[in-house]
């Protein structure tokens, strides 16, 4: 839900939309189904919202009973009501918050929290010039990096619909006639009827190509049309309104907002990511952006009709216009739409040779491709320069300046794909590459994976500094070296042919070592990305991927500050960070595993330390450092408000550099709708402003006193916390059995929602097991566990027991976290986070879920801890707090009451539904077997949960 959030006087407004669109499903229900099937799903309904509001056990009871009677496709009716209700709402409140959020900005006199105007008011009242702002935007770097993870639950036809709905609810808004509205209404009615009539659930499983295309529908809705459109806001804020509406706008200005991307290049664990869709990535990406670019020329053709005959143009124009080949006669006094019909066949010559095909919509000439995207903003630049010369600034603002924004920001490569591999891959392929070579070793074969650290650290930069290769085309090798030795060379190729934007950075899952990153390098220049070594062996300092470190697990982001003091201290090594990554590199966090590792409190705070660690280590090294967030979408997964979480980075851990990965559902949360996300856009960019140009040296300084007051403190609880949870998870007899049994693991793991297999190996073991689906199956049975698990246990120990150097009395530790929570940032988005999490906890309902652990024993022992965790957690939040849940947010809590009502009877028929599948595996029935819409109940009820949660992935 997007942050900081608007808050509203009443939620009138909100349920209104809720309500029409509610009014409008039912009547299609009725319409489509019959009414038996709306009767039965209007009484589901209204119990679950008695029990919501009233608090009855008869309702609870009533909607349990209505659930276990349903059967074959009445179930999958009901499912599919309540999840299509949740889209409905999703849809209703995404549109209300735009509506306030423009009420806001219409009535404050001060700029909103968030925006990109308070960022640089904040800014100014602490004396940040425009000189000084301007050279923070230039050296910027803001990449939101969309991937693609299996909790995306909505196909693209389900997404495109959902568009449509939220347009037409917009244009319902203001003065309308009767007929007006009406005709809106009877639209909306249209496509709910389509939505209803449309498959939810996807056949087959999803691949990679569905993924890039999903992923690409958001660039043609919201990133394309609407980032453009930020960099021209930030410019006049940044440049001041022109002295006259006729005064040249000011130049597009210095990428820093860019678009990433992991989806076709991200083969870690993923055996269906390989060559062929790194290439096709690239194409699709170059693709959509050249329709784009064809689509705005010829637009800026018909609105550029200027004529010599009314106006002068700039001799450049002219030239321009003369070696474009259009000889129409009736075009001869028409200089801009000259030059544009050149420019026009250019950038369709450019696609041509970029992506193979023709994707011009009109009539063409032979004419020269671009070079490079600076060729085509050079041209679109005499555009610009003769209308401001000319009195017609104000038209190139209409769609011009947009255009050359757009060209500075996404080139011809749309999003900067990044490679991602994990360690033990890259180990092996070199161990084969090394033993295929021959290369000795102490007088036998080299066996490069049975080397000691010091040993591969030495060999690895000898064979940088080497310039023959290892690998030889005369040689065969294993499938998996084969097709990483595939993948570097389609990098190779994709930057040649794209730039070097295309593709900027490889990361490295599950760095350990130094050594897991020279092994990088090392192939690189084994692939042709990184040039061969001098005359004299000295490695190149040009060229080649930025090598990223994953520092994951627990011990992970402990060891990493020191592995990246020895890399960074590598003379080879240091000479391609100053040179050819322009002095910055780049260290992601992952969120994930750390949080699987060690619970939610140990991950943040391992988290914390480990950037308090690496600024240090980089400044002492006089390296700009770029953290690379590996954050999804449940607060588990480093989830919850990304503007809080930006402020309350450690000190110097932004300085304008800054990567986070957008995941799963998220993605279609945040920027589905195009307002929505242009919000979320402008949160990020005004955090990181916020966050690089605070006063360092007084922000240093709290930062200092927070750790020297509160840092021992939170190290306690981070171990109580850590001990806690993995007690709980890893050490509790049974555990992955009740895990496997309470939630829905295995039917996600059977749901086609993304082309990653569930699980890096076969079997039921808890280590195994990926961190998203583990997450996710928790927030499916209303648990959460992975936001607060332990934090409880370690609160309240330290509150009756203290710790050494811990105030004498329990009031006064109380009195300590209470301070902490009001100010220091860390710990204050710390318990924000894990409130959210409370919130959207059912006990009575993850209860229902235990019931399907066939073990009595084992049902209570295990529930009954995570229950006892649950009680003590929720005390000591509110005892620090001194309130009640969202207490401070009723925006918040009238939206989780509201969506709440049509999640437990998606719950309650989930648990039906699990329970009568499991009782056909257990006759012998195979998965494959089991009746398809028993199969479709149970996905949709995922669907629908998901839906509701929002953030469940």
């Amino acid at each position: 839900m997007r942050t900081p959030r608007p808050q509203s006087s009443s939620d009138e407004p909100l349920r209104d939309g809720i309500r029409l669109l509610g009014r409008l499903l039912g009547e299609v229900i009725k319409e489509c189904e019959g009414k038996p099937a709306f009767d039965t799903i209007e009484t589901l309904r209204r119990s679950a919202v008695r029990f919501r509001r009233e608090g009855r056990a008869a309702d609870a009871r009533r909607m349990r009973d209505k659930v276990g009677q349903l059967r074959g496709e009445d179930a999958n009716a009901v499912a599919r009501a309540f999840s299509y209700f949740l889209h409905l709402a999703n849809i209703a409140e995404d549109h209300e918050q735009n509506k306030q959020q423009r009420a806001d900005t219409l009535a404050q006199t001060a700029p909103a929290r968030g925006s990109v105007r308070g960022a640089l008011a904040v800014l100014k009242e602490q004396g940040v010039t425009g000189a000084r702002l301007r050279k923070l935007l230039a050296d910027a770097c803001v990449v939101p990096v969309l991937t693609a993870h299996p909790t995306e639950v909505q196909r693209k036809s389900t997404l495109d619909l959902h568009r449509l709905i939220a347009q037409a609810l917009a244009r319902r808004e203001g003065e309308l006639t009767g007929s007006e509205r009406e005709d809106i209404d009877l639209e909306l009615l249209g496509r709910i009827t389509t939505l209803w009539q449309t498959r939810m659930l996807r056949e087959s499983r999803l691949t990679v190509a569905d993924e890039i295309e999903n992923a690409l529908s958001y660039y043609r809705s919201t990133f394309l049309p609407v980032i453009p459109r930020l960099y021209a806001d930030l410019a006049r804020l940044v440049e001041g309104e022109p002295r006259s509406p006729f005064a040249a706008a000011p130049e597009p200005l210095q990428p820093f907002l860019r678009m990433g991307s992991w989806i076709g290049g991200d083969r870690d664990g993923n055996p269906n990511v390989d060559a062929g869709t790194l290439e096709h990535a690239l194409l699709r990406q170059a693709t959509v952006l050249f329709d784009h670019y064809l689509l705005e020329v010829h637009a800026l053709g018909q609105e550029l009709s200027a004529t010599r005959w009314l106006t002068q143009v700039s001799p450049a124009l002219l030239a321009l216009g003369e070696t474009g080949g259009d000889d129409s006669p009736h075009r001869r006094d028409e200089p801009y739409r000259r030059a544009l019909v050149g420019m026009y066949n250019r950038v369709a010559a450019t696609a041509q040779a970029l992506t193979g095909q023709d994707l011009a919509r009109r009539p063409t000439r032979p004419a020269p491709a671009y070079a490079a995207p600076a060729e085509l903003a050079a041209d679109l630049a005499v555009l610009a320069e003769s209308l401001a010369a000319h009195h017609g600034a104000p038209v190139a603002r209409l769609r011009l300046n947009a255009l050359r924004q757009s060209v500075e920001v996404f080139g011809f490569h749309l999003a900067t794909l990044d490679l991602r591999q994990s360690s033990d891959v890259h180990e092996r392929t070199l161990t084969e590459l090394f033993q295929r070579a021959g290369v000795q070793h102490e007088g036998a074969l080299l066996d490069y994976a049975s080397l000691d650290e010091a040993q591969r650290v030495a060999l690895l930069r000898a064979e940088l500094a080497q310039g023959r290769p290892l690998a030889s085309p005369w040689i065969e090798y294993s499938e998996e070296t084969r097709r990483e030795m595939a993948v570097l060379r389609a990098a190779a190729e994709g930057r040649a042919r794209y730039g070097e934007a295309a593709l900027r950075q490889t990361i490295v899952s599950h760095t350990e070592t130094l050594s897991d990153l020279l092994e990088v390098l090392v192939l690189q220049k084994e692939t042709g990305l990184l040039p061969a070594p001098g005359a004299d062996g000295s490695p190149a300092p040009d060229g080649g991927l930025m090598v990223v470190p994953l520092f994951e697990t627990i011990p992970d982001l402990e060891n990493g500050p020191d592995i990246m003091a020895r890399f960074l201290d590598l003379p080879e090594v240091r000479a391609r960070v100053r040179g050819a990554q322009g002095g910055v590199q780049e260290v992601m966090l992952g969120y994930s595993d750390s949080n699987k590792d060690g619970g939610f409190l140990t991950s943040n705070w391992a988290l914390y330390q480990a950037e308090r660690a690496l600024v240090d280590v980089f400044n002492e090294r006089g390296i700009a450092l770029r953290l690379f967030h590996g954050r999804g979408g449940t607060v588990g997964r480093g989830g919850g408000s990304s503007f809080d979480a930006i402020l309350a980075q450690p000190p110097g851990t932004v300085a304008g550099q800054i990567r986070l990965t957008e995941q799963g559902e998220v993605i279609q949360s945040k920027y589905k709708d195009a307002e929505v996300g242009r919000w979320h856009l402008e949160l990020l960019v005004s955090a990181t402003l916020e966050a690089s140009q605070a006063p360092r040296s007084r922000a240093a300084s709290d930062e200092d006193a927070y750790m020297a007051r509160y840092g021992d403190v939170v190290s306690h609880l981070s171990e109580a916390a850590q001990r806690a949870y993995r007690s709980l998870v890893y050490d509790t007899p049974g555990f992955a059995q009740y895990f496997f049994a309470a939630t829905p693991i295995n039917e996600i793991a059977g749901l086609n929602i993304g082309s990653r297999p569930a699980s890096r190996k076969g079997g039921q073991r808890i280590e195994d097991l990926r961190a998203i689906p583990w997450g996710f199956s928790w927030s499916q049975c209303r648990l959460l566990l992975t936001g607060w698990y332990g934090v409880g246990t370690a609160i309240q120990d330290y509150l009756a027991d203290g710790a050494p150097g811990a105030p004498g009395s329990r009031k006064a530790r109380l009195a300590q976290l209470r301070e902490m929570a009001g100010a220091w940032p860390f710990f204050r988005v710390l318990l924000s986070n894990m409130e959210m999490v409370l919130a959207k906890t059912d006990l009575a309902i993850a209860a229902r879920y235990a019931e399907l652990v066939p073990q009595k024993a084992l049902r209570e022992r295990i529930f009954g801890r995570i229950a006892d965790e649950h009680a003590r957690t929720l005390a000591v939040f509110k005892e620090i707090t001194q309130r009640e849940l969202l207490a401070d947010n009723p925006a918040l809590a009238a939206s989780l009451r509201e969506r709440f009502a049509y999640i437990d009877p998606l719950n309650a028929l989930q648990v039906e539904v699990l329970r009568r599948h499991r009782a056909g595996l257990k006759r012998g029935t195979a998965l494959a077997d089991t009746p398809k819409p028993m199969q479709r109940a149970i996905h949709l009820t995922i669907n629908g949960i998901a839906a509701g949660l929002r953030n469940s992935g």
